[in-house]
């Protein structure tokens, strides 16, 4: 058994994008409905934990909202006085689907304060691993505009501030999430001692970032990887990209830290993806990346909440990832992985592999420095 921390808020839960489309503002011929982005994606995730009866051997840490000179880590003081300001008013937007209603601003700061007080946890030795269970998220989030959602990079952030606190050093990033980490790779791109690493579904979100030539610039070239999967993954594909390029680029990189940007969203259930994923496998991934710490960085894994639009099969998917980090085991039974591991496509197939297999060589640009 570890000891896992996991962090939660309720305030969190009370963030409102307002009424969206389904792929853009509503007007026109665009309807409006609820966002995708909404608080019982996650909030199940809580509930789940409870009924199982996991959250009781959980450590269940307080957190304090991030200060503003930490969200000045990452983001220009021109967008958050901005969208401090905006945050008073009844509706605003902070950019590509990035929609918000009143006092978004506060709660974003206490969503990216999940994340610090996570990381601070597990670096001080406190925890073994941590899950902060953040919202809204922040993959998208760049550092003079909200996007996909995102308001504030919790994950940048974050790993600013622990850096500047002097609890960490070198980070490796793992972004799981089935949209691109185009926000965090912002973030570091010109950084060799932050490693980030994208497995997401090719040109699904944003179109315009994600590729596999994007693989940082100047002293951080290299140290940026994309890996743009076609769309229609299963668990062998996702493997194969562990096997293949995430674990050896950690052994590389030799991290002192690993975050997840944990998302949920490449599950088979899931309405904004397209891929096939079932809680096994999120269970396997983080058995890998366990393991991956305890050789590289003494267990250091903390992992933040990002996107997951299932509100149905999402709790099922995160019950899995904190009981793989605990080494607790509920009675929870997935009631669909069984028959989904068997859906035609689970296997790695040859166009999937040969992509894969081709971005081996981005792995000689990376070194423990």
């Amino acid at each position: 058994m570890r000891r896992t921390a996991f962090f939660s808020k309720e305030i969190c839960f009370w963030h409102d994008p307002g009424p969206c489309g389904p792929f853009d503002k509503p007007g026109g011929f665009i309807q409006p409905l609820a966002a995708a982005e909404h608080p019982e994606t996650k909030r199940r995730i809580r509930n789940l934990l409870e009924v199982s009866g996991l959250l009781e051997q959980l450590q269940q840490p307080r957190s304090t909202p991030a200060r503003i000179e930490d969200l000045a880590r990452f983001h220009t003081q021109r967008y958050l006085d901005w969208l401090q300001a905006e945050s008073k008013k009844n509706f605003g937007d902070a950019g590509d689907c990035a929609p918000f209603r009143q006092d978004a601003f506060e709660i974003a700061s206490h969503s990216a304060g999940l994340a610090i007080d996570a990381m601070r946890h597990v670096l001080k030795g406190e925890a073994d691993n941590a899950y902060a269970l953040t919202r809204p998220p922040s993959h998208h989030a760049e550092r003079d505009r909200g996007r996909g959602f995102c308001l504030l990079g919790n994950i940048p952030v974050a790993i600013e501030t622990v850096r500047a606190e002097g609890l960490v050093k070198r980070v490796a990033v793992v972004d799981w999430d089935v949209h691109h980490g185009n926000g965090t790779e912002q973030a570091f791109y010109d950084n060799a001692e932050v490693l980030t690493i994208s497995l997401h579904h090719e040109h699904n979100y944003p179109v315009d970032s994600g590729d596999a030539c994007d693989r940082g610039e100047g002293d951080g070239f290299g140290y940026n990887l994309n890996i743009p999967l076609p769309p229609g993954c299963g668990g062998g594909a996702y493997r194969a990209a562990f096997e293949k390029l995430v674990l050896p680029a950690l052994e590389r990189f030799q991290p002192d830290m690993i975050v997840v940007a944990c998302g949920f969203d490449a599950a088979a259930f899931d309405p904004l993806g397209t891929m096939l994923l079932t809680s096994l496998e999120y269970a396997w991934m983080t058995g890998q990346l366990i393991e991956a710490a305890e050789r590289l960085c003494a267990g250091r894994l903390v992992m933040t909440h990002e996107g997951g639009y299932s509100e149905g099969y999402v709790p099922f998917c995160a019950q899995a990832v904190l009981e793989t980090l605990s080494g607790i085991k509920t009675a929870v039974v997935d009631p669909a992985a069984e028959d989904v591991s068997r859906w035609g496509g689970q296997n790695v197939q040859p166009h999937q592999l040969a992509l894969i297999e081709s971005l081996q060589g981005h792995l000689d640009d990376i070194s423990a420095g």
